[in-house]
């Protein structure tokens, strides 16, 4: 079954409105939520930064049926990984069977301004993860858990309110390492649209399904999430026009490499040749997003969670829950 789920952009909107558009969601048929975690956005002017993790507390303890999770958190950094343990543990309490945790090696954007440590390589930052990952396993399962790894400790640790099944950890990446890592330590993988169609099928997804194997993993109940990024509007020129914003997703991974200044970023994103809408599916027509969104599905991604740019998210959802989400429902299902 295709799960379609909506992208609830911290980056973009303060913490009560996006409470409202991320229930509105649930309420027009969406399967899941997942959210932004960061520090600080990509764009300074306008931009905004609530903390994801009492934010989900919210969103958990005011549904009824959506998934929902992060896309993604960085649990190596600014966070140690025995206080994302307990404070996802906490919020699956809330909602019994509704949690995941997307998780990835994180940005300097959102782990040097609030650490102001200095920003490793990403040999360092996997390694971080690995360990977290296991760390975090440990304390959902185990009582008085002394870890004593390279990047962390703990001593006699216990989560006091474990959550009742494993909380599915899903590994965001966007190149064959990270992807391979995620087949081998995840259960689920994450990544985003608007790229070049061999990275999927000929990279990113073989990758996963290399460190599946060489795990010696089921294969079978592992989850492949895309971020699908939609502009759908009335018509579109607005579509185009609301991408605006997201310009920092169409910098190049170089020019943005290193870069901890939202300043900076919107500067480097509001550059004449910077194209926001080529990282979008930009339409007025319903049956062209189903058009455009069945390679990745038919790839095997079966969760699409759904980003839309513009300001009227409320206007988004309702629209694409009418239009949309029956079409696609009706092809993949």
């Amino acid at each position: 079954m295709l799960e379609i789920g909506y992208k609830a952009s911290a980056e973009q909107f303060p913490a009560s409105e996006l409470l409202g558009f991320a229930r509105l969601a649930e309420e027009c048929g969406f399967g899941s939520v997942a959210v932004s975690d960061h520090f600080q956005p990509f764009r300074h002017t306008g931009g905004h930064a609530p903390a994801a993790l009492p934010w989900l507390g919210a969103l958990a303890a005011t549904t009824s049926r959506i998934r929902i999770g992060t896309s993604v958190s960085t649990p190596t950094m600014r966070f140690h990984p025995s206080i994302v343990a307990q404070a996802f543990a906490t919020i699956e309490n809330l909602a019994p069977g509704r949690i995941f945790l997307g998780v990835g090696t994180g940005e300097s954007v959102n782990e040097v301004p609030a650490t102001a440590l200095e920003w490793p390589g990403f040999s360092e930052r996997l390694g971080r993860l690995e360990e977290a990952v296991d760390l975090m396993r440990r304390l959902w399962t185990d009582e008085r858990v002394t870890f004593e790894g390279r990047w962390y400790r703990t001593a006699r640790a216990t989560v006091y309110d474990r959550p009742q099944r494993p909380i599915p950890i899903l590994v965001a990446a966007a190149g064959p390492r990270a992807a391979r890592f995620a087949g081998r330590i995840g259960d689920g993988f994450i990544t985003t649209s608007g790229k070049p169609p061999e990275l999927y099928t000929e990279t990113l997804l073989p990758a996963v399904a290399e460190g599946i194997a060489k795990a010696s993993r089921d294969s079978g109940g592992y989850e492949r999430m895309l971020e699908l990024k939609v502009s759908y509007a009335a018509d579109i020129e607005t579509a185009i026009a609301d991408c605006r914003y997201w310009a920092p997703l169409a910098l190049p991974a170089e020019a943005k490499q290193g870069v901890d200044d939202p300043l900076e970023l919107e500067r480097l994103a509001d550059a004449e040749h910077v194209r926001p809408e080529s990282r979008f599916i930009c339409t007025a027509d319903p049956d062209e997003v189903c058009e455009r969104a069945a390679p990745y599905v038919e790839a095997g991604f079966h969760h699409l969670v759904v980003h839309g740019p513009g300001a009227d998210q409320a206007g988004f959802i309702r629209r694409f829950a009418a239009d949309v989400l029956p079409r696609l429902r009706a092809r993949f299902s």
